[in-house]
C-alpha cells in the first residue's frame, strides 16, 4: 500500500478525465456513494487519481484513507463491498457520485449508512 496519494498525472488515469478533476490541496475529490437503485446516500470517502482509476477500471470502489494514508477497497476486510454501477464528475470538477451495489453495511460502525444515527434536528 502507498503512504502518500499519487500526485496527479502519475497514474493510469485518462488524462482526459484527469484534466478535468478539481482537487484539494492534497490532491483529493470527495466522493459520495450512492445506493443505485435506492438513491440512498451510504457514505462519502476520498479518492485521489489512482484511487479513481482502480475504481473505474475494477469496479469495486477504492478509497485514500486520510487517517491511515493507505488506499483501502470497501469490502476487502469487512465484506461490506460497493460494486460501482457508475460514476459522475459533478459540474465544478470537484466531487464524484459514485452509485454502487451495497452489500452489507456501508458504515464502519456497522450502520447501513454512515447517515443512519446521528440525524440533527430542524428549528
Amino acid at each position: 500500500m502507498s503512504t502518500t496519494p499519487a500526485a496527479p498525472g502519475t497514474t493510469a488515469l485518462d488524462p482526459a478525465i484527469a484534466a478535468r478533476l478539481k482537487r484539494t490541496e492534497d490532491g483529493l475529490l470527495p466522493a459520495i456513494a450512492q445506493q443505485y437503485d435506492t438513491g440512498e446516500v451510504l457514505m462519502l470517502g476520498w479518492m485521489d487519481d489512482e484511487a479513481l482509476h482502480r475504481t473505474l477500471t475494477t469496479g469495486r470502489c477504492t478509497y485514500w484513507s486520510r487517517s491511515r494514508r493507505e488506499y483501502w477497497v470497501k469490502g476487502d476486510t469487512s465484506g461490506h463491498a460497493q460494486a460501482v454501477k457508475s460514476v459522475a464528475l459533478d459540474c465544478d470538477g470537484d466531487t464524484l457520485l459514485v452509485k454502487v451495489d451495497q452489500t452489507g453495511a456501508a458504515c464502519h460502525t456497522g450502520d447501513r449508512t454512515c447517515f443512519d444515527a446521528d440525524v440533527l434536528p430542524l428549528g
